[in-house]
């Protein structure tokens, strides 16, 4: 399989170029054009239970499209939301990517929602998170630009900001000080990293863009 992302930091998209029998797998209505011999169909990821579970608290689809021909072709696929599209190669290795993120996979890697405990609950991102393993290509989008980060000590985030992060890294989540300077700062909670990973950022914020917005259409 060869594929060109285009379009960073603002609009990014895929362009894949599948051989003979290769197959991707993609977040139903990724999809944005493709040659018209290419067979589409859905998939289950992973088994019936994980799926449902993945459906469930991950926010991720039950199924995904499956892209496949015997002779091969194009297509090209893209996110919901203006932003960044990333591409991580999985090698018996693994990535936990925080929901709604995921765009698109070959069909050796495995996605499951993973429960992050009661801290990843209160973060503002949701109590789970997905763990991403396997092998192959893994595809994932943000809202805005992805700035990518290696970490080696203790760095801290805004939870909001979080796209994806290696598991080498440990992270637990606080306020900005005290209560007080969590109130009045107005950045709510932040995971504080550390350990040696790599992760992965986003440059804007769903959240912080429908906060903007409110009240000018009120």
């Amino acid at each position: 399989m060869k594929f060109n992302i285009k379009g960073n930091p603002s609009y990014g998209e895929v362009d894949v170029e599948l051989g003979p029998e290769e197959v991707i797998l993609i977040e139903p209505g990724a999809m944005s054009r493709m040659d018209s011999h290419l067979n589409s169909s859905y998939q289950r990821q992973g088994s019936f239970f994980s799926a449902m579970f993945r459906k469930m608290f991950g926010g991720e689809s039950f199924f995904l499209g499956k892209y496949k021909q015997t002779n091969g072709g194009k297509l090209t696929f893209a996110p919901a939301v203006p932003g960044s599209v990333q591409h991580y190669n999985l090698s018996n290795n693994q990535l936990n990517i925080m929901s709604g993120s995921f765009l698109a996979c070959t069909p050796g890697v495995n996605v499951k929602a993973k429960f992050g405990g009661l801290k990843a609950l209160f973060s503002g991102e949701g109590a789970f998170l997905l763990e991403v393993s396997g092998n192959g290509d893994l595809f994932f989008n943000s809202f805005g630009g992805i700035l990518e980060k290696n970490i080696n000590g203790d760095f801290i985030v805004d939870s909001g900001h979080v796209v994806a992060f290696e598991p080498s890294l440990n992270y637990k989540i606080s306020g900005m000080g005290n209560w007080k300077s969590t109130m009045l700062s107005g950045e709510g909670l932040v995971m504080t990293f550390s350990g040696s990973g790599k992760i992965y950022l986003q440059t804007r914020t769903i959240d912080s863009l429908a906060s903007w917005l409110t009240p000018r259409l009120l």
